[in-house]
């Protein structure tokens, strides 16, 4: 029977599955593809006066409405920014709401 010692010897003689690096590189923020854009959009609609929206070309957005929307989704939750979308065949309309 091994004992205890043994056991965790083998384990770190083990070849590795994966890749390793240094902590110190590991990301530390979630950068995901539409952070460009959305970044873009909520700097736009800190300056937007009340009453209006933003009109994003549908044709400008590489993935497509839905998930634009649902990044922009994800940003304005964690800031507690409050917007409305609508949408037509050619833009993708963003503004203000009350909260």
């Amino acid at each position: 029977m091994a004992t205890s010692k043994t056991k965790v010897a083998a384990t770190k003689d083990a070849p590795m599955h994966f890749k390793t690096m240094a902590q110190i590189d590991v990301p530390q923020g979630r950068h995901g593809k539409h952070k460009e854009i959305v970044t873009t959009i909520l700097k736009d609609l800190e300056q937007l006066p009340e009453g209006a929206a933003i009109k994003v070309p549908l044709s400008g957005l590489a993935e497509g409405k839905a998930k634009v929307r649902s990044a922009l989704n994800r940003a304005t939750r964690k800031n507690g920014h409050v917007v409305a979308t609508a949408s037509d065949g050619e833009f993708l309309y963003i503004w203000n709401s009350p909260k």
